[in-house]
């Protein structure tokens, strides 16, 4: 078996095992989360006051930190485009180099825009915590994966920037090896605030968050599986190198 081939075998037999381990996560998370739906109501009332609601979304500098979600993620996908450009202008558009853009840009399309917000926010009907009648709502809370008609759109199931959160840190992932691990590092702090600000803000409920997470972890590692290792260039002529 020669080396190129060992490593493609190498390399799907990985995928494999984390398209597997993404499934059962998100299997054992939903019954926890179907068996013990209380967790839920535990976690989002820790940031919830009888009086005053769920305070932090008051909070300037907690909705500063929301607010620069949308901008981390123009900046990242800027960022992929204007690399993506940079090597179709110098002659660099093999597959080796198209196959990272094309996985993230896939990732997040099917991801958070499809299957979470295109999907599961806008037909399961979850009411979000700050809806519901143990905190001060009219709804009633609804167990995960329950279609629902507690929420007309934009509903809790699952966290819309939670997905996208997830998704950033599956940038940081790739980014160049000398900086890797502090991107990574740093990605994984500001993703993490990122979600928990969604439940201390009373817009999602700590499954709605976690299931989020796991849900895209899994798109993207079936799109990592589904996409060749091959190098193909792109460039006229279209033939392979």
């Amino acid at each position: 078996m020669s080396a190129s081939l060992s490593h493609a075998v190498s390399s799907s037999a990985k995928s494999d095992r984390l398209i597997i381990a993404f499934l059962i996560a998100i299997w054992l998370t939903s019954m926890v989360f179907w068996f013990a739906p209380e967790i839920d109501l535990i976690v989002s009332g820790w940031f919830f006051s009888p009086g005053d609601g769920f305070v932090s979304s008051s909070d300037s500098n907690l909705q500063w930190l929301r607010g620069s979600s949308p901008w981390a993620l123009a900046g990242v996908i800027l960022m992929i485009f204007g690399r993506t450009l940079w090597d179709a202008l110098h002659g660099g558009l093999a597959w080796s180099r198209m196959r990272t853009p094309v996985w993230l840009l896939a990732g997040l399309a099917l991801g958070p825009g499809l299957i979470v917000n295109g999907l599961l926010k806008a037909h399961w009907g979850r009411p979000r915590p700050v809806h519901v009648d143990v905190f001060g709502g009219d709804a009633v809370h609804q167990l995960v994966w329950v279609i629902s008609d507690g929420c007309d759109r934009n509903c809790s199931f699952v966290s819309g920037e939670a997905s996208s959160s997830a998704w950033l840190v599956a940038a940081a992932l790739v980014t160049p090896p000398p900086i890797r691990l502090a991107a990574t590092a740093a990605t994984v702090v500001y993703a993490g605030a990122l979600s928990l600000n969604r439940i201390a803000f009373g817009g999602h409920f700590l499954s709605d968050v976690v299931l989020a997470w796991l849900i895209c972890g899994l798109v993207f590692a079936i799109l990592y599986r589904l996409l060749p290792d091959a190098d193909y260039s792109f460039r006229s002529g279209g033939n392979a190198l």
